[in-house]
C-alpha cells in the first residue's frame, strides 16, 4: 500500500502533468491562431489585440505566453520548421534501400516546402517577409537534414550502390541543390512538378554522362 507521503508525492506528480499539458496545448494555439492571422493579413498588419481577440483567449493569457508580437512570429516559424523536421525524419525511419530512401526523402523534401508556402498564404506572402529570422531558423534545418543525407550516402556507399569520394561534400552539394530548387518546383504544375524530380533522381544516380537524351536542362521532357 502506499503511504500517505507516496500518495501527497503522487498527487502533486499528476497535477503538474496536467498543468503542463493545458499550457502547451494553450501555448499551441495561440500559435496557430497568430500563424493563421499572419499568413492572411500579414506579420505588420497583425496586432498583439487581434490574435488575442481570435484566439478567444484574452491579452493577458497571450502575454503570460509571449511578450511581444516578434516572439509569437519566432514560435510560428520553429513550428513549421518542426513540421518538416518531423516529415523529413519519418523518411529517415523507413526500412527501404538507400537509393529508393533517398528519392523518397528528396520527394517529402520538395512536398513538405510547397505545403508549408501554401498553408501560410503564398511565396510572397508578409509571413516569410522576415528573412534574417526564417533563414535563421533554417539553418539549423539545414545541418539536420545534411546529417541525414550523409547518413543515406554513407548505408549506400557501404552496401556497394555508390562510388562517392567525399561524402559529406557530397551531402552539402545535395542539400543546398535542393534548397535552391524548392521555389521553382512550387510554382510548377503538377506533372512538371513529377518531371522535375525525376529528372534529380536521373542526375543524382546516373551523373552527367549518364543523362538520358529525353530531358531539357530545366528537367521537362524535350521533343524526340
Amino acid at each position: 500500500m502506499l503511504s500517505g507521503r507516496n500518495f501527497s508525492y503522487i498527487c502533486t506528480f499528476y497535477i503538474l502533468l496536467c498543468k503542463n499539458m493545458a499550457v502547451s496545448k494553450t501555448r499551441t494555439m495561440l500559435v496557430e491562431v497568430a500563424r493563421q492571422l499572419f499568413a492572411k493579413n500579414g506579420v505588420s498588419e497583425t496586432t498583439m489585440n487581434d490574435i488575442a481577440e481570435a484566439s478567444g483567449k484574452g491579452r493577458r493569457t497571450l502575454y503570460t505566453y509571449f511578450r511581444s508580437k516578434e516572439e509569437i512570429y519566432l514560435a510560428c516559424i520553429e513550428d513549421e520548421i518542426q513540421i518538416i523536421t518531423t516529415s523529413l525524419q519519418a523518411v529517415m525511419k523507413m526500412t527501404i534501400d538507400p537509393e529508393e530512401k533517398i528519392k523518397t526523402f528528396i520527394r517529402v523534401h520538395f512536398d513538405v516546402y510547397k505545403d508549408t508556402v501554401m498553408r501560410n498564404g503564398n511565396l510572397h506572402a508578409q509571413f516569410f517577409r522576415n528573412i534574417t529570422e526564417v533563414e535563421k531558423s533554417r539553418r539549423k534545418l539545414d545541418q539536420k537534414e545534411t546529417v541525414m543525407l550523409v547518413q543515406m550516402l554513407s548505408e549506400g556507399q557501404e552496401r556497394g550502390l555508390f562510388t562517392i569520394k567525399d561524402i559529406k561534400r557530397t551531402a552539402q552539394v545535395l542539400q543546398l541543390s535542393l534548397k535552391g530548387l524548392e521555389v521553382p518546383y512550387i510554382r510548377e504544375t503538377v506533372v512538371n512538378r513529377k518531371r522535375r524530380i525525376e529528372h534529380v533522381y536521373e542526375f543524382l544516380f546516373y551523373g552527367l554522362k549518364g543523362m538520358g537524351k529525353g530531358y531539357d536542362s530545366l528537367g521537362l521532357e524535350t521533343e524526340k
